[in-house]
């Protein structure tokens, strides 16, 4: 087993970027989910109910800021937060810090509600909640429950044709593959059986080992088409046929490293 794909999200909710190697912090990726869109009583404006957040690209700046790009929005260049810290709605997260001013007129412009950019200064403040198999001492970023996610390419291609059977099913076109971007994974591993994840209690990638907190049951972003960002039925009506138990759909695993180090595309996976 491989890993085929790493994929970092510096903000939130917004599309991710490709990247041949990450760092892997006790709280995740270098650089993954430190930042977030928060409305004025600092609740996360939520990607399943706001899909224009994929129309955003954000690059780091060697500062600690962003280069903010969207289609229809003037690009912005965001220091580093030094604004004073406010109240959040993250579970295990009383506190973060609020961007430049710039910012949040700029995500206010793109979603057409009141917004704000905060910053998670010390992510090492963020316990993971015992609900989503979250230990003591271990953290995450903004991310909601584990620091990564992976999901298995042979997986994705099962649940691919199972969708491409029940349209023939249902005398509907054929939908083609989705994109596994649905599933905002941080790693992309290939190389298995469909599902052989469901099994694993531990992995190490690389170097780093890391253990399994939990399963990942799926919401409503998964319809969401990445590219277009328009909401559809799959791959939720599929997996709620072939995937469904303690009413959730499942698919992917979510880690939390055990070791840190450098993590590769094209690193060994082992698993057990």
């Amino acid at each position: 087993m491989l890993i085929t794909q790493i994929r970092i999200y510096p903000i939130k909710s917004i599309s991710g970027r490709a990247v041949d190697t990450a760092y892997v912090h006790p709280w995740g990726l270098d650089g993954d989910r430190r930042w977030a869109v928060v409305d004025h009583q600092g609740d996360n404006l939520w990607l399943g109910e706001y899909p224009r957040l994929l129309a955003v690209t954000a690059a780091e700046r060697p500062d600690g800021g962003l280069l903010l790009s969207a289609e229809g929005l003037p690009d912005l260049e965001v220091p580093p937060a030094r604004g004073e810290s406010v109240p959040v709605g993250f579970s295990g997260l009383d506190r973060a810090v609020l961007a430049a001013d710039e910012a949040h007129s700029w995500f206010t412009d793109l979603l057409g509600v009141p917004a704000r950019l905060v910053w998670l200064d010390d992510p090492a403040r963020r316990s993971i909640d015992p609900a989503h198999g979250g230990l003591p001492g271990e953290v995450v970023t903004f991310a909601w429950d584990a620091p990564l996610l992976l999901t298995s390419a042979a997986s994705a291609r099962r649940l691919d044709e199972w969708i491409e059977e029940g349209a023939r099913e249902r005398g509907e076109p054929s939908p083609g593959p989705l994109s596994p971007l649905r599933f905002r994974p941080s790693v992309v591993v290939d190389g298995l059986v469909p599902f052989e994840e469901d099994g694993w209690r531990e992995v190490r990638i690389g170097g780093v080992d890391f253990r399994v907190s939990e399963l990942c049951d799926r919401c409503a972003v998964t319809i969401i088409d990445p590219d277009t960002r328009l909401r559809g039925k799959e791959p939720l009506r599929t997996l709620a046929r072939h995937r469904r138990w303690d009413g959730k759909t499942w698919f992917g695993i979510r880690l939390v490293p055990r070791t840190l180090g450098v993590i590769n595309v094209g690193d060994p996976v082992t698993a057990r």
